[in-house]
């Protein structure tokens, strides 16, 4: 398979006409090889407008949805960004291309040591933290000193845990896809990108556009009984 027209064919059809518009992003998602996150037998269909599983509860995001939170997020050269439940690391081999240094966290030592081996040629600096992913962040080493000016949330959650929120530097972004639970545990098919924005130490969120973003297991909501 030519993977290379297949990333091209990506950005012209899925990327472009979707109103990912930033050339960064547009650069970032045309260099990065998808084939190279997933599993040999999802190889073929790396490049298909859908989210793909690439490990029990990981995802890697359809391109247009992560292109979209990217340029939302408005990375820059200078940001210290952080991919939470990155899996094997496409959204951090794509924060590569944008940012200054990147951290991918997962609670998986399996999943780090692909997205290890992926990223072994990334051109700015990569460091790895195996943690909980709904755990105390703030008391993880590599992330106690928070002071993120991105985060990337790589699949979606009920809402973003404060403690996740609490990571963000002065003018820091966070983009994510909230899924609203609902009655009896579990939560809506479909949900909303937001951008979650630091100023003056506050942080407030700002609702983008629709997202299937598949749910990160470690946050489903609890069996409720109805009565």
């Amino acid at each position: 398979m030519d993977y290379a027209a297949a990333r091209a064919n990506m950005i012209e059809c899925q990327v472009r006409t979707n109103k990912v518009i930033d050339p960064s992003v547009i650069a970032a998602l045309g260099t990065v090889p998808r084939e190279a996150f997933v599993p040999e037998a999802l190889r073929p269909v790396a490049y298909i407008d859908e989210d793909l599983t690439v490990a029990p509860g990981r995802y890697l995001l359809e391109p247009m949805i992560i292109g979209r939170l990217l340029q939302s997020a408005d990375v820059k050269k200078t940001d210290r960004a952080l991919d939470f439940a990155t899996g094997t690391g496409y959204g951090a081999a794509l924060l590569t291309h944008l940012a200054g240094s990147v951290t991918a966290v997962d609670s998986r030592a399996s999943l780090l040591d692909l997205a290890r081996r992926a990223l072994a040629s990334a051109n700015v600096p990569v460091t790895f933290v195996e943690a909980p992913l709904d755990g105390v962040l703030s008391q993880t080493e590599g992330l106690a000193s928070g002071g993120f000016d991105v985060i990337l949330v790589s699949g979606a959650v009920p809402q973003v845990p404060a403690a996740l929120l609490d990571l963000l530097a002065e003018g820091g972004r966070l983009v994510a896809v909230e899924k609203s639970e609902v009655a009896g545990g579990g939560v809506q098919p479909m949900g909303k990108a937001v951008l979650y924005v630091k100023q003056g130490g506050v942080v407030a969120p700002r609702i983008l556009f629709d997202s299937a973003t598949p749910l990160l297991p470690e946050f489903a909501p609890k069996p409720q009984f109805v009565f």
